[in-house]
C-alpha cells in the first residue's frame, strides 16, 4: 500500500471479527484488482480496510480523468477542488504526485 493511514502504522491491525477500519483486507499487488489482478499466493499483500477504499477511490478518479485526456495538471486541481486525501501526506496534489500515484 503506498500510503497507510493508520495512526498506529503499517503493521498494527484490529482483528478481522471487529469490521473495524483498522482490520486487514488483501490488496492486490503489483496488479491492482481493478487491472485484472488475481488474488494468489504472489499477488497479495495485507492493507488496513480504509486504506485499500481510499487508494481504490483516488485511482479509479485518476483513471477517469486520464481517459478523458486530462493533463496531469488539470487532474490536481480537480483531486485539490473535491479536497481528496493526498496519498503521500501533503498538503495538496500536484502533477508529480498525480503521476506518482498513479505508477505506485
Amino acid at each position: 500500500m503506498p500510503q497507510c493511514y493508520c495512526s498506529s502504522g503499517r503493521a498494527h491491525f484490529d482483528p478481522v471479527s471487529s469490521g473495524s477500519a483498522w482490520s486487514p483486507t488483501a490488496d492486490h499487488y503489483p496488479m491492482l484488482k481493478m487491472h485484472g489482478g488475481k488474488l494468489a499466493a504472489d499477488n497479495v499483500r495485507l492493507a488496513h480496510k480504509v486504506c485499500n477504499q481510499r487508494d481504490y477511490t483516488w485511482r479509479l478518479q485518476i483513471n477517469q480523468m486520464l481517459r478523458e485526456r486530462m493533463c496531469l495538471e488539470e487532474i490536481a486541481a480537480r483531486l485539490n477542488a473535491k479536497a481528496v486525501p493526498t496519498i503521500h501526506g501533503t498538503n495538496c496534489w500536484t502533477a508529480a504526485s498525480v503521476r506518482k500515484a498513479f505508477v505506485s
